[in-house]
């Protein structure tokens, strides 16, 4: 059986469409991620980029991207359909856009977001498409971290 139609999962294209509709005078939040294993500290961050604006657009690193960041042979976990799923259950969540690139840079060019918000283990100077954002007038934040919470310290512990 295959997951269910995921309406919150589209292309930058049809995201750029539906902007068009509901701009101007919208704030739109963007972050991005792997969101391998969702976890509380992922829907703590989700929770408080959401409230920086009206709606949240998450760029969601494809299996192919994940790959490119060398965070394991056995990553994703999850792929990028279930990992999309699973993030469209999240109220917080209004519109997933998955990328191939190592980075989000042409999906934050191509949504231009007023807010960007990555986790704070990102100092803002190092957030890809900051200067874009800025550079519009928008914001970025850097948003602390819950303590105790990330996708490699959850699978060691699982792995044993």
């Amino acid at each position: 059986m295959s997951l269910p139609q995921n309406p919150k999962l589209m292309s930058i294209r049809t995201f750029l469409k539906k902007k068009a509709e509901f701009m101007p005078g919208h704030k739109l939040v963007f972050t991005n991620g792997c969101f391998d294993v969702l976890h509380a500290g992922h829907v703590d961050l989700l929770t408080r980029a959401r409230a920086l604006g009206d709606s949240l657009i998450l760029g969601l690193n494809s299996d192919e991207s994940v790959k490119m960041l060398g965070k394991g042979d056995d990553r994703p976990v999850n792929n990028q359909e279930d990992r999309a799923f699973v993030l469209a259950g999240l109220e917080c969540v209004d519109y997933i856009v998955i990328f191939h690139e190592s980075t989000p840079l042409e999906v934050i060019k191509a949504a231009r977001p007023q807010v960007l918000v990555k986790g704070g283990d990102w100092p803002v100077d190092q957030i890809v498409g900051a200067d874009v954002v800025t550079k519009a007038g928008g914001e970025v934040h850097s948003l602390p971290l819950l303590d105790g919470y990330s996708t490699t310290g959850f699978l060691e512990k699982v792995r044993g």
